[in-house]
């Protein structure tokens, strides 16, 4: 069973490392739709995150503080659920339906990282059970 936790924790990272490279590899895309949505020093923000996605994601996949990475992936989640998918102040019903579901992502996945904040990375972990 303890291969599952790895398998889990892989899979977990996948969606991290791909988000954060995109943060880094779609930079000026990325910054202008942040300016859209009113974040402060939009290009530094997503220069910023992308490092902070990728560094949180490798932590859980390897189990390196995984406790801490996962705690920097609830809180970038966090954010980006209330200043990015903020789904309330979208008129358009396709749209408010589209930034209710990334919301209602960012929640969930937020709570998966709360799990691996309170339990660790389990087996094959190189510093965290």
């Amino acid at each position: 069973m303890d291969i599952i936790v790895l398998i889990g924790r892989i899979l977990f990272g996948i969606l991290f490392l791909a988000s954060g490279m995109g943060h880094l590899t779609q930079l000026d895309g990325m910054a202008q739709y942040a300016a859209s949505k009113g974040v402060p020093a939009p290009r530094t923000a997503i220069l910023v995150t992308g490092i902070v996605i990728i560094v949180g994601a490798l932590s859980v996949v390897l189990g390196f503080f995984g406790r801490i990475g996962a705690l920097l992936l609830f809180l970038f989640l966090l954010g980006t659920a209330f200043m990015i998918h903020n789904f309330w102040a979208v008129k358009d019903p396709q749209e408010k339906q589209n930034e209710m579901a990334h919301f209602l992502k960012d929640l969930a996945l937020a709570g998966a990282s709360l799990v691996i904040v309170h339990f660790g990375t389990g087996a094959y972990s190189i510093t965290d059970r």
